[in-house]
This record gives C-alpha cells, structure tokens and sequence, in this order.
C-alpha cells in the first residue's frame, strides 16, 4: 500500500495477494467458487485480513440496496457459550462484508422489546436460538431470512437449521456411565421449554431404559446455580434408593449440584458421580474437574452464519449436525458396591 494512504483498497489487496482486482471482488464478494481456487481465495483473504481493508460498504449498500447487517437474537448472555456463538458468526461475517448485531433476550426466555423502529428495514437476516424463540416473534425476524439454531428441523421457523448433534452428546454421556456400572439415575433437567432439551430428556430417557434394571428420575431447575442446587438437594434427600449417577442439562446445572452433593455430605465421584453438558469454563475450575460434553459454539456460529449467507444468496446450506465430544475427567467413577 501506497505511504500516505488512509485506507486500504481492493487494489492494494489485489497486488499483495498476486491476482486481478477481479479476483478480488469474486472473493470478498463470496462468489468465486468455480471461478478461482480455494488455494488463492485464501491467499486474497489473508491479504485483506493482513492489510486491514474493509469494503466501502456504504457504496456498496446502495448498489444492492441492502444493509449487510444480520441480528442474532440470544437468551440473556449469561454463559460463555452464547458469547462464542456471536464469536464465530461475527467473524465469518466480516470475511463477507457483513455486521452481526448481537440481541440479547432480556429475560433470557419470553417476549422481548423490539430494538429496531422496523426490523426489516435495519436487517438483511436473522440467526436466532431456538431458546430466544418469543423474542424473534416480538422483533418480526421471522419474517425476514431466517436461520434457527438448536431447532426441531421439522418444524423450523426457519428457512435453515443449524444444529449441535445433541441426541450423540447424549448417548455418549449414558454409554460412559453405563459402562462404568450406573444403573440408577437422577436428569436435572434444564427448566426451559426448548427442542435442545427435550432431545436431551428423551435421548436419555432411550440410551438408559435400553439397559434391563436401570431407572431414571428427573427433576428441573431453571438454568442458575442457585436453583440447581435447590433443585438437586431436595431430589437427593427425597425417600428411596439414592442414585448413583447425576445427569445435567448443562455445566452451570451441575455446579449447583456440586454444592447440593457436598451439603449432604456426599463426596463426588465416590458417593454419585456428575456429567455436564457445555465444558465451559467452570468445568475445570470445580473440583473434581466435571466429566462434560464439548459443545463448539464457536464453530456452531460459524455454521450459522455460512447457512444465512447461503439462505441469502439462494443457494441450499450444508446439511448435517455439527460433531460433539464427551470429555472424561475426575466426577465420574464406577459405582460404591453395595
């Protein structure tokens, strides 16, 4: 790039990267497959990353009459997972010339206030979590383009679904505990009408009822710690056999349970063992370090993102779940004999 210049332009990124202004605009504008190679996409992508430019989009709105701006509409960013699905979008969207606003349910769950004096004026999409579903209807994003992320398939509101491969997290969390020895189960349940946990729940329900002698109860707490440690400590005290093995809708659910099971003066993964579902942060900063299920919310954003863009362009998104993957660590063990 030229001493003195302010801005980057397709030009200078052209010749760092050793093709034509053409090629350029093919890449950055997501329309060079079948027209460039991938090996020299990505070289003009580093480039651009390298050099810093970003498009005129001002002039380039006017020319397509669009904002490039997609809302991503979230429960309350009260975990790290959320905050990594924004993560991940944003970051395949400024590789197109696009900006995500990131919308928060303020509840969490329910109805929300809308941000925008018209959506679709504002917006060109909308990625959207299944659990903020309420909100999407009070802002109208359901009737722009839309993506929906940990959402029935079958009965999307969206034009594509994005999904996390919950069902096998969950078969491989009761695989492991099955074959450590557990036969008697207790699912806190996660108290949030959601398609991702209602797989959760029925997934369970099949892998551990498959096995001949084996019970599951169930209990549900809102998602806080407060609550699942309520939630866990009076369905531990409650009469009857005590189960041996503690399956949670998510990690901040079983840090609540932690603490449930120490009140009770109950040692982990002794006396009952915990899983997780997330492996945030908190999985390894309790002790022992929590048994989970590795949700890339990163990579899920990503997928979001690259669907709308498709949805966008009228072509067909990639189909499939993204992988899960069970990590074992120090809160699950064979049962006590008894």
């Amino acid at each position: 790039m030229a001493r003195g210049s302010t801005r980057p332009t397709s030009r200078d990124v052209a010749q760092a990267a050793g093709v034509s202004q053409a090629a350029v605009s093919l890449v950055l504008g997501d329309k060079w497959r079948g027209r460039v190679s991938q090996t020299t996409a990505e070289r003009v992508r580093n480039a651009a990353r390298e050099l810093g430019y970003r498009p005129n989009l001002a002039a380039r709105n006017l020319r397509l009459g669009h904002t490039r701006t997609v809302l991503l509409v979230v429960p309350a960013l009260t975990t790290e997972f959320f905050a990594g699905v924004y993560t991940g979008a944003a970051r395949v969207a400024a590789e197109h010339g696009f900006g995500v606003v990131l919308y928060p349910s303020p509840e969490g769950v329910g109805p929300a206030r809308d941000p925008f004096a018209s959506a679709q004026a504002a917006l060109d999409g909308v990625i959207a979590s299944s659990m903020a579903a309420d909100a999407l209807t009070a802002i109208r994003g359901d009737q722009l383009p839309l993506v929906m992320l940990d959402s029935d398939p079958s009965g999307s509101l969206g034009a594509a679904t994005v999904n996390l491969d919950i069902a096998d997290g969950v078969r491989q969390v009761a695989e492991h505990l099955l074959s450590l020895g557990h036969r008697h189960f207790l699912h806190l349940a996660a108290d949030v009408p959601s398609w991702t946990f209602d797989v959760r729940a029925r997934e369970l329900a099949t892998r551990v009822r498959a096995v001949p002698g084996t019970t599951v109860r169930t209990t549900h707490a809102p998602i806080s710690i407060e609550d699942a440690q309520s939630a866990a400590e009076a369905a531990l005290s409650a009469p009857g056999p005590r189960p041996t093995a503690l399956v949670c809708d998510d990690d901040k659910l079983a840090a609540g349970a932690y603490k449930a099971i120490r009140r009770l003066g109950l040692r982990i993964p002794d006396d009952i063992s915990v899983t997780g579902l997330d492996d945030l942060a908190l999985a390894t900063a309790i002790d022992p370090e929590l048994t989970t299920v590795r949700l890339d919310a990163e990579l899920f954003g990503e997928h979001g993102m690259r669907a709308l863009l498709a949805v966008l362009e009228g072509r067909t998104p990639d189909a499939g779940d993204i992988p899960v993957q069970l990590v074992v660590r120090g809160s699950t063990a064979p049962p006590r004999a008894s």
